[in-house]
């Protein structure tokens, strides 16, 4: 019987990320996403029995490249996905992915406490969750 090795999600979030409001602009957004790396932006609520919200490229090229219209116009509030989903920094990363698969999804935020303390994505639970999980213990077992 083998053992499977607990990922959370926390050891493979990105802690870095951008607490944006929703009236800003979706050129003011791609600005910061270009220069200061930050995919994807959370939304940030704006009382306290608000959602939080999320604005990925994909969002971007679809509802307003796509859609011929001009970033300097369109809020974030406008494309922004809300409310969404959110995990917890300590579900295993295998849940994590069932979850993302579940409900279609490719982030979502971390919270802890109430609060956003990071981002998960499927190419993170892939690239550093399946790599730590599995290739690491079938390359042992070669040698």
């Amino acid at each position: 019987m083998s053992e499977h090795k607990l990922i959370q999600v926390r050891e493979i979030m990105k802690s870095k990320f951008f607490m944006v409001d929703g009236l800003m602009t979706v050129e003011e957004a791609i600005l910061k996403m270009r220069d200061e790396g930050a995919r994807p932006l959370i939304v940030s609520k704006r009382h306290v029995h608000d959602e939080l919200g999320m604005v990925l490229l994909g969002d971007i090229a679809r509802k307003v490249l796509a859609k011929d219209r001009p970033p300097k116009r369109v809020n974030l509030y406008e494309i922004m996905n809300k409310p969404v989903i959110t995990v917890s920094p300590d579900m295993d990363v295998r849940y994590c992915a069932r979850l993302f698969e579940r409900h279609d999804l490719s982030h979502a935020p971390v919270i802890e406490g109430g609060e956003v303390v990071g981002v998960i994505s499927m190419p993170q639970m892939v690239l550093n969750g399946l790599a730590s999980i599995g290739i690491s213990d079938e390359q042992g077992k070669e040698a």
